[in-house]
This record gives C-alpha cells, structure tokens and sequence, in this order.
C-alpha cells in the first residue's frame, strides 16, 4: 500500500476505535486517484469484516441521486424547474390550496417549497407507495408560504420522486436506475432490500443499555421515503458518483449523462442558509459551505444506526466520503472527523467549530421551551449556569410505529454564538457541533429553532 492508504487506514482505525463504531468505511479522491480505509464489521452479531463494496444505508445522501435524475429530465425538456409541481403531479392536494397550485420543481429541490420536514406515514411497500405518501401529504400543515425561506424538508424530496414516476412511466427506483445506476457503473447501489440482503451490507447500532453497540431492528425507512433518503451504497459507489459531479457530466467511460452546464448549475446558490453546520447556502440539492477558502459541496444522511457524509471540492477535483454503522455519538462523529482529517490532509483546509458566548441567563430565560414539528421535539431548559437541548421522536409517532425507531438524544450542552443573529451550537452529545438559530416574530418573540437546517416552531415555555 502507498503512504496515503496506509496513513488513512490507520485514521480511520484509531478513530473507529475511539468512537465505538463497529463498521466504517472511507474514500478520498485526491491527486487523481482513490484511497479507502475500511476498519470493522458489518454487525456484532453476524459480524462480517467491512470493506469498499460493503452497502450501507445512505439516508439523505440519496436525495443527489433524486435530484441529478430530475436535472437530467429537465435537460432532456422533459420537466421544467420552474413549473408548478401539479403540472406533473395533478392529484397533489395541502391543506393550503392556493400553495399546493403556487410550489414549484425547483422549491421541492432547494427546499423552500414550505413543506414540513417529513411524514410519520408508512405506505406500505407495494409500486403505489409514493402514490400513497403523496395523497397523505393532504394532511400536513404548511411551515411557510412557498419560497419564503429554506427548511429542509424530506417529503418535498419524496414528491420529487413521485414527479419522476409520473414523468418516466416507471416506479422511482426503476426510474433512478436506468437513469444513474446503469450508465455509471453504480452496481453496488440499490433500494431494494432483497437486493441488498445478497450482498455484504452493513446494519445500523445504537447504545444498548450497558452503552454497548446494539443492533437496530429497523434497517432502513419504507419505501415512500426512497426518494429523500432511502438508497444504499457502497463508499467506492458513492465516490465513483462524487468523482461525476466533479466531472463534466460524462461517465468514466465517456457516455454523456448530463450536460456539464447542469451539474455546474446544481452546485450554484440558490437560497442562502442561516447559522446551519450544513452549509452556507443550498445549490439544487447540495449544501454548499466555506471551510479554510475552500468552496465545498456537499450532502450528508442518517438512517437508524447508520450516517453518510459526501463532500467535494471542485476547484481542488477532491471528494471525500464517510460511511458508519453507529448512532450519532459515534458514527456521526466518526463521519466529522473523517471528513475534517481528509479536509486538512489532503488540502489543508482546517474546519473548526465557533466558541459559545458565556451563559446569559436573560438570555437564556427567553429561550428555554419545547420546540416541535410533526415527528420530533426540541427540548431546550437551563441547567446549573448552562442551557441543554434534548432532542427525541413524538411519544405518539413512537406509540404508533410498528418497527424500532432510533432512540431520543438526551440533554446536551447548548451555547449561544457571538452576533446578533440568535445563532447557538451544541456543545456536547450526539449532535455536537451542530448549529442552528432562533427565529422571532414581529414583537421579537422567540416563534421557533432551526437545527441541522429543519424548522422547530416553539410549542411550550419549560419552567425554570
């Protein structure tokens, strides 16, 4: 091995190690070529040793793959960004009428359509899956009028893939196969769970109760949630896919997918994002963010159990991508680190989060509450001379699920950033390093807290 592969195996080694995470794999394109460093198994229970074509559950990371399929129908003329999503999906219906006619293509990919962050709706596992979750979408509440500002949301990712469907002919798995999969070689990539059990695939865990890894029984979300973060893939899959969106649109082999001129388009700003650690602005699809000078493009996921990060850099034609079977305390963190390791190793460009600001209690005082939308709650409260943020699923969407859900993240360190913009970074737990802010109405009133770039609106004052 050369002494980038072996300076990267053993990062990931000693990291993996660190963080407790049973299984991770890594990938960097740099100086014209691939490096791995895979460490560990794809279960303790059935443990399989992990390497470049073991799959794991993308999450979100999916979401490129959606939105590249989409980009090329709108090269072929055959959806337009800027039309009305009825146009395509006829049978759409929101409580909000006028919005549900008003929400364009492009507001579902840079997420300002106004849409909530997601359903708890499981519909089913049949071809009329996205079918089904589009007619449920009746029953949710817009968060903002359409393009009034960007809120990350998966089910205006999921109705992206039902435009596909009804565009295509063909299921959105079908869809995204002949338009991605086959022409580039992706064949370590699938949505399908009888798919994916033939192969080495890596489960997710989560701290069992001794704090030990445990399995996670739910491997990955039904299948009207494919479109915004169902996939799975192997990191040699995932960064033969970054290596495209830093190429000109051609495969590999030099078959055109997709003009270069729309590839350059969906890393360009479309919306400007605030106090996020995901990213300054959103392009169509990608999170776009500074880091040393360096202009970076990016996605990350989280399933039950399993996190994927994919960044690139352009301007330096270098991708790195992080893949983990462990819930946020390791295998998010292990994903950061990786990513801030390949980062300055390779480019030295240096990632560090902002200092908090000093507790302030008066400040804390119009801030402490419960914050939610329509699967999660924000829990935030003071502590001593500190404020905490506790994060975890509706005890009604836990209730009524019929499959093992992620666990709730307890209370963690919470701190106020320097400005005037109400922005705050967790200090501690499975989410340290995640930023978020403070939104007010026109009193100046605390009204919601965005984090990881979804909308919590305030629910509750928590007593001090």
């Amino acid at each position: 091995m050369s002494d980038e592969q072996d300076t990267l195996s053993a990062f990931v080694e000693a990291t993996a190690t660190k963080f407790g995470v049973p299984g991770v794999a890594v990938g960097v394109w740099t100086d014209g070529r691939e490096i791995y460093g895979c460490h560990g198994v794809t279960s303790v229970e059935n443990p399989l040793p992990v390497d470049r074509d073991t799959l794991f559950v993308l999450g979100s990371v999916t979401k490129s793959f959606t939105a590249t399929a989409l980009m090329r129908l709108v090269a072929d003329g055959r959806v337009d960004l800027d039309a009305p999503v009825r146009r395509y999906v006829p049978e759409l219906v929101l409580p909000d009428g006028r919005a549900a006619a008003e929400i364009t293509v492009l507001q579902l990919l840079n997420h300002t359509a106004g849409l909530d962050w997601r359903m708890s709706a499981d519909t089913g596992e049949g071809d009329d899956a996205l079918a089904a979750y589009v007619a449920r979408m009746s029953e949710s509440e817009l968060i903002a009028p359409p393009g009034a500002r960007a809120s990350y949301s998966q089910m205006g990712y999921n109705l992206a893939g039902r435009i596909m469907e009804t565009v295509t002919g063909l299921t959105y798995e079908q869809a995204i196969a002949s338009l991605l999969f086959e022409p580039l070689g992706l064949s370590h990539s699938s949505f399908a769970t009888n798919d994916v059990m033939t192969r080495r695939f890596a489960v997710g865990h989560n701290a069992g109760e001794d704090g030990t890894p445990a399995v996670a029984r739910k491997w990955k979300d039904s299948r009207g949630n494919n479109p915004g973060g169902g996939g799975a893939s192997s990191v040699a899959d995932v960064l033969r896919w970054a290596r495209f969106h830093l190429g000109d649109g051609r495969t590999q082999d030099g078959v055109q997918v997709l003009p270069a001129e729309a590839l350059r388009r969906m890393q360009e700003q479309t919306v400007e994002l605030r106090g996020s650690t995901l990213g300054d602005a959103f392009g169509i699809c990608w999170f776009l963010r500074d880091v040393g000078g360096l202009r970076t493009v990016g996605h990350g996921g989280s399933a039950n159990g399993q996190f994927a990060e994919l960044l690139i850099v352009p301007e330096r034609d270098f991708a790195v991508v992080a893949l983990s079977n462990a819930g946020p305390d390791g295998g998010l963190a292990f994903n950061q680190a990786a990513v801030r390791w390949a980062l300055e190793h390779c480019l030295g460009a240096v990632d560090r989060d902002p200092e908090p600001l000093p507790y302030d209690e008066e400040r804390a005082r119009e801030i402490v509450g419960s914050y939610g939308n329509d699967l999660m709650t924000l829990t935030i409260a003071t502590e001593g001379a500190g404020l905490t943020i506790a994060c975890g699923i509706k005890p009604e969407v836990r209730a009524a699920a019929d499959t093992e859900l992620p666990p709730d993240l307890p209370p963690a360190g919470l701190g106020l950033l320097l400005g005037d913009a109400d922005e705050y970074i967790v200090t501690g737990g499975g989410l340290k390093g995640q930023r978020g802010f403070f939104s007010r109405d026109e009193h100046g009133v605390i009204v919601g807290a965005d984090l990881a770039g979804r909308l919590f609106n305030r629910v509750s004052v928590v007593s001090r």
